[in-house]
């Protein structure tokens, strides 16, 4: 396939992208700056320009454009941005898809933050309903903003991510230095659920939704085994050979992490019951093989 990729340069695109093209597939990156190499092409979300014969020539075109949430003081022109980046990026391409000749299939970035923050006692699949507060207001109107190439006929997929594991990047990165030093620790009360993904499974996800012609709708991005905090702090203070005996209050958590922490401190449980459904299967589906994945 010629896939088309917005957000490539980030965390997860990079990633996505040196899978695709292991894999067979050639991609084409969404630049907004710089010097444009053979594989990219030039674009402007904000304005809503892009090349049009290159979304017409493409079988695929994947959006992970966004301003990232993690960044703190999240102070009222952060929120903004955050916003607008997300809306403006999926507005350009699902208009883009919308116009093309031929039907090309949409892949749009979102969150687990779609269902809210915090949802104690709940399993959540992608039959619940949504949740509140900001970053669930974003994940919304982010998915909405995908309308144009819905009501076009494309066939549209929105990957609703939880908290990717790598030791690349994300947040297990930003743990991975204290916990070798031994300071690993409970966050909050521990017993908060998390919703985790290996970044190895977060890429064969997208590249099944690429592939699968009945895909089609919101898919969870979560391993299928739960895990409370405290049951992720003994599993990777395992896995570095540390203890892990201390306990960091909430405060202190929002200090160090900012945006970030509001994925640790609430407790979300999610289920990737529309990804089982058409029968993708999770190569770390439990959370000792998401961090052996993750820390490989």
């Amino acid at each position: 396939m010629h896939v088309v990729v917005g957000g490539a340069s980030g965390f997860l695109g990079t990633a996505l992208t040196t899978h695709l093209r292991a894999r067979g597939h050639e991609v084409t990156r969404l630049v907004r700056s710089g010097d444009l190499a053979a594989d990219a092409s030039r674009w402007d979300p904000a304005a809503g320009r892009i090349d049009q014969a290159l979304i017409d020539r493409a079988d695929a075109v994947v959006n992970l454009s966004g301003s990232q949430i993690s960044k703190w003081p999240r102070t009222a022109a952060r929120r903004s941005e955050i916003l607008s980046s997300r809306l403006a990026a999926t507005d350009t391409l699902a208009k883009a898809v919308a116009a093309s000749s031929t039907p090309t299939v949409f892949i749009s970035g979102s969150g687990m933050s779609w269902y809210g923050t915090s949802r104690p006692g709940e399993v959540l699949t992608e039959q619940a309903g949504p949740g509140t507060g900001f970053l669930a207001e974003v994940a919304q109107q982010w998915e909405a903003a995908a309308a144009p190439a819905v009501e076009a006929g494309a066939r549209t997929c929105f990957v609703r991510t939880s908290l990717v594991l790598s030791k690349d990047g994300g947040v297990l990165a930003l743990m991975l230095p204290a916990w070798k030093l031994g300071g690993g620790a409970r966050l909050g009360s521990g017993q908060q659920h998390m919703s985790l993904i290996s970044r190895h499974d977060w890429v064969r996800g997208v590249e099944f939704l690429l592939e699968h012609d009945t895909a089609t709708g919101p898919f969870n991005f979560a391993m299928p085994a739960g895990a409370t905090n405290a049951e992720f702090t003994d599993a990777l203070g395992q896995a570095v050979h540390r203890p892990t005996f201390l306990a960091v209050p909430g405060v202190a958590v929002r200090a160090a992490l900012g945006g970030i922490s509001d994925d640790l401190l609430g407790s979300l449980r999610i289920f990737p019951s529309a990804l089982a459904d058409v029968g993708f299967t999770f190569a770390d589906p439990d959370l000792r093989a998401t961090l052996d994945s993750a820390l490989a």
